[in-house]
């Protein structure tokens, strides 16, 4: 997997992610679990672009891994992915996930 930053955000990261032959867009951020906050910090031009927008929470840190790749494998070509991280553990641990699947 290749994943760099292409914006930082006051709670998280967007980050370009390239698994195998799928290239996404992943917003990584500390936030509740409520899908309702997603519209806090992924843009306006996300929602209406080509694709889906898959969203998903870690709780734990040690999830992360697994959780990733749940949701790249449900993905297509063009679609984004959303991961509220419950805190800053969750929140690094999928980023090194994010580096290194």
């Amino acid at each position: 997997m290749i994943s760099h930053s292409l914006a930082l955000h006051p709670i998280g990261v967007v980050v370009d992610v390239v698994i195998e032959e799928l290239r996404f867009k992943a917003y990584v951020v500390v936030s509740e679990p409520d899908i309702n906050l997603v519209a806090d910090f992924v843009p306006r031009e996300q929602f209406d672009a080509d694709g889906d927008l898959h969203v998903t929470a870690i709780a734990d840190s040690s999830e992360a891994h697994s959780q990733i790749e749940d949701l790249a494998f449900n993905m297509n070509q063009g679609d984004a992915a959303v991961f509220l991280c419950a805190d800053q553990a969750a929140y690094e641990a999928a980023l090194e996930a994010l580096a290194a699947a």
